[in-house]
Parts: C-alpha cells; structure tokens; sequence
C-alpha cells in the first residue's frame, strides 16, 4: 500500500488525530490535577491563555476530524445506495461544520470576554 490509497490515508489521520487526542488529554487530566481551577473567572483566566486556547482549538479540530473520517468510513463501508451515502455524508459535513463552528464561537466568546 502507500500514501495514495485512501484507505491507508484514512488510517494514517485516524491515528495520528488519536495520538494528539490522548497526548491533549492527559496533559488537561495532569493540570487539572495540579493545579484545578474552581470557579468561573480560573476557568476564563486558564482558557484565555494563548498556548491553551490553540491547543484546545487543535483538539476541537482534531476531534471533529477523526469523528468525520471514521463515520465517513462506516458509512462508504456498510451504506451501498449511492444516493443515501451522498446524503448521509453531505448531513454528517453539515453537523461536523456547524459543531465546529459552534465550538469556535465558544472559545472566541472567552477569548473577547
């Protein structure tokens, strides 16, 4: 196999989105830990920070990436009618779209705030 069939690209971005995912998380697991923020204002003052902001945008990202790809693959997988895959990934784009776009305006609304 190599890099132009979709099937290992697939693989390869699943992987690598997970390995992201888990190194974001057990860092946040790790601060928390240490150091947990209480109430409203700590969780604005931590979530504002740049270095976190980015990271918890790369990992919203990341998420929703992984998420598309694999329910992508089940359904080019298990749906064999062309037109109800074509509406179930244009509906899957959608909801991905507007998660990530509401996402987004959260961690913008704590940045402006």
């Amino acid at each position: 196999m190599s890099l132009h069939g979709q099937g290992l690209r697939a693989w390869l971005w699943q992987r690598l989105t997970s390995v992201y995912m888990t190194l974001f998380i057990a860092a946040a697991l790790i601060t928390y830990a240490v150091n947990a923020p209480l109430d409203y204002a700590s969780w604005r003052a931590l979530l504002a920070h740049p270095a976190i902001n980015v990271a918890t945008t790369i990992f919203i990202l990341a998420l929703l990436f992984h998420a598309g790809v694999g329910v992508r693959d089940i359904l080019v997988d298990y749906v064999h009618s062309l037109a109800w895959r074509f509406t179930l990934l244009v509906c899957l784009l959608v909801i991905l779209l507007a998660l990530g776009i509401w996402s987004m305006w959260i961690l913008i609304s704590v940045v402006a705030l």
